[in-house]
């Protein structure tokens, strides 16, 4: 049991500057709980539906769930953003 402790230590020295950035910057969150929230919507779809039908679906699909996420975390009007988008204007 004690190598194994010490491979561990070993292995968070090493990285030790990627694993514990969210001390140092607090933009950056210590968990991942916005990135599961964020494929939520696709799984709850495929579990609806059981699947995209093809692979340009499931691409407009995430292209679409990006712009309406994002927009959402920004404070902007997830409709007119995707107006803006379809128009062809830069948003982000």
């Amino acid at each position: 049991m004690r190598v194994e402790t010490h491979k561990q230590v070993k292995s968070l020295q090493k990285s030790k500057d990627k694993i514990f950035t969210f001390l140092l910057d607090e933009n950056i969150p210590p968990d991942n709980n916005a990135s599961e929230r964020a494929i939520r919507n696709v799984k709850v779809k495929q579990k609806v539906s059981g699947q995209f039908k093809s692979l340009e679906g499931a691409q407009y699909y995430a292209n679409i769930r990006s712009i309406i996420d994002t927009s959402r975390k920004r404070g902007l009007n997830e409709f007119e953003t995707l107006q803006n988008v379809i128009e062809g204007y830069s948003v982000f």
